[in-house]
């Protein structure tokens, strides 16, 4: 509408009215300019659904496409950074990921739909004609307008809250009926403000830390079926609630911005290699369904266990996290925060392999070495202490204590070296003896380990020879290489270093046990990545310890993740109080038996009294003890101490595995929820708050309240 027509519909205004009545039609025909809102379009299950940008995203883009007219393109950044809007082509791009372009609309009217009941928008032209009709007729207080729509729909405006869009059914009027009496009317809104929509908040701009996620096997990560992006974006939103309600503090004194989570997708890589041809021309024609999906996902095991395959699967990976970090930093060039990596399923074995066999920097192997060499000393030292005692020659620690003399060094001692110590001949002569022993008993072990590295086939790399035990004695130990069993392949450098990884759902245990891999040296840690946490579902079916691993000696159970609440689930605390119920009864009960039981038993005669005092008074005290013993045998105590245990240096002296509290649900019928057990990590926020916890932890910011249970 042209500002001549603007004028001529204003002066058309009746003149006549009255003085009392004119505030009132001023208010009535005040026209208030319509606020626009960008919109995207996103197909969800084969429907196209128009999702709201979130109001500092619209914002910016209004902002742009007001300054911006008269230039050929502008990019736009939004949802953080991961997508450009290109505002000339009305377009929204994926960043970091491939994804199909999605449309793009400033909205200010919008219609319901049939199918179910969501508002969308008009196009922007249209919805300009719609906007300078409702001026007219607001301004004019003249309604009942028509409009037709360029698909030839019927928008009729009674009156400024009803207002409604009539779909034709057929293509013309033969039987001379009219466009309403074609279809059922449909509402329409003007303004984002009437339509019933959730608008996102936003996300912080300052990014703290970067996570890279690796997905499983097959091209589907949750139960659903969805993409590992969606699955990431639905982590990054949980963290999001998780920041504002875990750190509000830190958030309101701005120490903290947010974490980003970047998916990184192999799958597509590996089977765009051709293999799936092959695959197809042998797969048999019966249960088509089933071998598509087996070739399509339980396969993807099978191709990293093979050298051609395993090879382009961590080229892949590693490529694609040093690519991402590149773009990030050029994206955000202010970024000063470190890298952590996680990997679901098969992608956390895939990440394990590939930190196994990065080199660290010559400073930092400099700086392990040193501290191996001093925590090497001090626990040598103590062994030799052991061995004194063993031959009953205590009285002499501090004489090879004040010689600083380790295992190593004891064993290359002759007598002339202890005679120069002060050390008298017997003592000697032990010492001597316990020498001899252990090396001839260290030869013969030697031959043997000989005779079976002849025999196995599976690689080892040089230079590297303790980390892991693959020997069946566990008193006398080889720590073997980490890349025991590994298949032989180009293990690609990292460009930065992590500084947490984190497993979820994780077979790492049980795929260093097939290689041969028995026990984890106390002392390994990954070369460049000091933090490494294990996280699973108590169902899932894939995941397994690795603690056990380092400490198999000792029986001791998973760290339980608090509730993100701040508590246990009520079904556990039921459980264990019902637990903790029955073992007091059974004490109290066993207890009451065996007083009824003596005292039934005990002979009335002195003379047999006499005699069986001795023996009454060692059962009675035997029984004292029994019961002393029996009511400390509750799991409560058990699990306190658990979180103290030396776990070795793969998490830097913490504790590695941590096992999430199954729902009330789930606890009816573990193998009904055990596919669901594995692939719950995408929405479980007890899972996205360890990882925040542990993240800012190394920054030196705490949750508002510790949480019970936790480390």
């Amino acid at each position: 509408m042209s500002a001549q027509e603007q004028q001529q519909a204003q002066s058309s205004l009746p003149s006549s009215a009255t003085s009392s009545e004119a505030p009132e039609s001023d208010a009535a025909n005040k026209y208030e300019t319509v606020v626009p809102h960008w919109f995207y379009c996103k197909v969800i299950d084969s429907r196209e659904r128009w999702m709201p940008f979130s109001t500092q995203d619209s914002e910016r883009l209004e902002e742009a496409h007001i300054s911006g007219r008269n230039k050929e393109d502008l990019i736009v950044p939004t949802s953080g950074g991961r997508y450009d809007v290109h505002l000339k082509k009305r377009q929204r791009v994926a960043v970091y990921w491939e994804e199909e372009v999605s449309e793009v609309r400033r909205c200010t009217w919008f219609y319901k739909g049939d199918k179910d009941n969501k508002y969308i928008p008009y196009s922007e032209t249209f919805s300009e004609e719609l906007e300078e009709a409702y001026m007219i007729a607001v301004t004019l207080d003249e309604w009942k307008k028509k409009l037709e729509s360029p698909s030839r729909e019927i928008i009729i405006l009674h009156n400024p809250k009803l207002m409604v869009h009539y779909h034709p059914v057929a293509t013309s009027d033969d039987w001379g009926s009219t466009p309403m009496e074609q279809g059922r009317p449909r509402t329409v809104k003007r303004g984002v403000e009437n339509i019933a929509t959730e608008i996102p908040n936003g996300e912080p701009l300052q990014i703290d830390h970067l996570v890279f996620v690796v997905h499983g096997i097959g091209p589907a990560c949750d139960i659903r079926f969805r993409s590992i992006v969606q699955c990431v974006n639905d982590f990054r939103n949980v963290s999001l609630n998780m920041l504002q309600a875990h750190f509000k503090k830190a958030q309101e004194q701005q120490q903290i911005g947010r974490v980003e989570f970047l998916p990184v997708n192999w799958h597509s890589s590996l089977h765009s290699t051709g293999v799936d041809v092959d695959l197809e021309r042998i797969t048999l024609p019966s249960i088509n369904r089933l071998r598509h999906f087996i070739n399509d996902t339980i396969l993807d095991v099978f191709f990293y266990n093979s050298s051609t395959y395993c090879q382009t699967i961590v080229d892949t990976v590693a490529s694609e996290m040093n690519r991402l970090y590149q773009l990030f930093l050029q994206r955000n060039p202010g970024f000063k925060g470190g890298v952590s990596i996680a990997g679901h399923s098969l992608g956390s074995l895939i990440l394990f392999d590939l930190l196994t066999n990065q080199k660290a920097a010559p400073e930092d192997e400099e700086h392990s070495k040193e501290g191996s060499r001093t925590t090497s000393s001090t626990r040598g030292v103590e062994q030799v202490k052991e061995i004194l005692k063993m031959l009953e020659l205590s009285e002499y620690c501090d004489v090879f204590e004040r010689e600083k003399m380790d295992r190593q060094a004891l064993f290359l001692c002759t007598e002339k070296d202890l005679k120069e110590m002060g050390i008298p001949l017997g003592p000697r002569m032990k010492i001597l003896h316990y020498i001899s022993s252990k090396r001839e008993m260290q030869g013969v072990s030697d031959q043997k380990a000989t005779a079976a590295g002849h025999s196995r086939e599976s690689r080892v790399q040089p230079g590297s020879s303790t980390e892991f035990d693959n020997t069946s004695d566990g008193k006398n130990c080889q720590y073997r290489d980490v890349g025991l069993g590994q298949v032989s392949a180009n293990y690609p450098q990292l460009i930065y270093k992590p500084t947490i990884f984190f497993a979820f759902g994780s077979p790492i245990g049980m795929f260093l046990t097939v290689r041969g891999v028995k026990r984890i040296n106390p002392n390994y840690s990954l070369p460049t990545c000091k933090g490494f946490f294990n996280i699973f579902h108590p169902f899932d079916p894939v995941a397994y310890r690795i603690e056990p691993m380092i400490v198999p000696d000792v029986e001791f159970e998973p760290m339980l993740l608090p509730h993100h609440k701040g508590r246990k689930r009520m079904h556990l605390e039921l459980k264990e109080g019902l637990t903790r119920m029955s073992v007091d009864l059974k004490n109290n009960l066993l207890g009451s038996l065996r007083v009824a039981w003596q005292s039934f038993t005990r002979a009335p005669l002195p003379a047999v009294e006499a005699a069986a005092t001795d023996t009454e008074a060692e059962a009675e005290t035997s029984v004292e003890k029994q019961a002393e013993t029996k009511p400390e045998e509750t799991p409560e105590p058990v699990k306190e101490e658990a979180s103290h245990i030396n776990v070795g240096m793969l998490n830097g002296g913490h504790r590695i595995d941590y096992v999430l509290q199954e729902k009330p649900i789930e606890s009816f019928n573990e193998y009904l929820f055990a596919l669901q057990g594995h692939l719950c990590y995408w929405e479980s926020e007890d899972t996205v708050l360890l990882v925040l916890k542990e993240i800012y932890q190394t920054q030196g910011i705490t949750l508002d309240q510790p949480l019970p249970g936790s480390q």
